[in-house]
């Protein structure tokens, strides 16, 4: 203190009466004898404790949560590894036949395993991420060699939906309501049920078109698969707000980080499904027949 008033005072300053444990006088003071003290504190610890007092409070990540850095990193990474074993599918192998399906068939089993897993597993997941890039290499070189630039009009498609349904939930123009979730999942159920009775149709049915229903039967002159995929689109885009809420449901509750693995994964399914919908439904505008 540089006020010579508090400076002195036997209250303030720094010359004024302690006990023979180093705590202020008070008036009247006069030690007992006997009498024992606790010792007096630490120097050393009480700067200790003031210097932590001062320290911002712990973050999510100082303390394990999720954050969406989690989410996004681990995404990033399942993305990179999608794209790397596609590309090595389509420019390495020559879109392998035993690659592509076998990559279709491990894909389906392990997107049912980690869909229903209570813990997230990273390694299975990077699994399923490898072999759905494999499959996506194979399936997009067909493709590609029928109806050149068709991948990129998707991937820029799918990119493009990406962004606008996070910039609409993002701004709040969506909200996720019961009433929207319960009318996705009815959606999801029937858009389920005609894909399997149109690959029923495709590989049992005497009709020789590509896509089925989708490419054989019209509407006011518009084929069926083009308003279908249309639909699918739409829906796999409600399907991604659902994940950006629950990814933000999650943050918020403050569950353990390791369930980016889990948001990661969920937002994997989802743009997959979107991209080979855009694929399909370019491939059909240009002629599927």
């Amino acid at each position: 203190m540089s006020n010579p008033v508090f400076e002195n005072s036997p209250y303030f300053g720094e010359r004024r009466g302690t006990t023979p444990s180093g705590y202020p006088t008070h008036p009247g003071y006069a030690p007992s004898a006997g009498t024992t003290y606790p010792p007096a504190a630490d120097p050393q610890q009480v700067q200790n404790l003031e210097y932590a007092y001062q320290q911002p409070a712990a973050g999510p990540a100082q303390t394990g949560r999720l954050t969406y850095d989690d989410v996004i990193v681990k995404t990033g990474g399942l993305l990179a590894l999608v794209v790397a074993m596609g590309a090595l599918n389509w420019f390495v192998l020559g879109g392998n036949m035993i690659a592509t399906f076998g990559g279709l068939a491990v894909g389906l089993v392990l997107g049912l395993v980690n869909a229903f897993k209570r813990e997230p597993s990273p390694a299975l997941i990077a699994v399923y991420a490898a072999a759905e890039g494999l499959f996506l290499g194979g399936i997009s070189m067909v493709f590609e060699s029928i109806y050149p630039g068709i991948v990129l009009q998707a991937v820029l498609a799918t990119g493009a939906t990406f962004v606008a349904t996070l910039a609409l939930y993002s701004s709040g123009k969506i909200r996720v309501t019961p009433k929207m979730t319960r009318f996705v999942l009815i959606a999801l159920v029937g858009y389920a049920l005609f894909s399997l009775v149109n690959l029923g149709i495709m590989l049992l049915g005497s009709g020789d078109s590509a896509f089925g229903l989708r490419s054989s039967v019209e509407i006011m002159g518009i084929p069926l698969g083009v308003i279908i995929g249309v639909f699918a689109v739409g829906l796999a885009a409600f399907c991604l707000i659902l994940d950006f809420d629950a990814i933000k449901r999650g943050v918020q509750a403050g569950i353990p980080s390791r369930y980016a693995w889990s948001a990661a994964f969920g937002l994997l399914v989802t743009l997959v499904w979107l991209y080979l919908e855009f694929l399909r439904l370019l491939a059909i505008l240009r002629g599927g027949d």
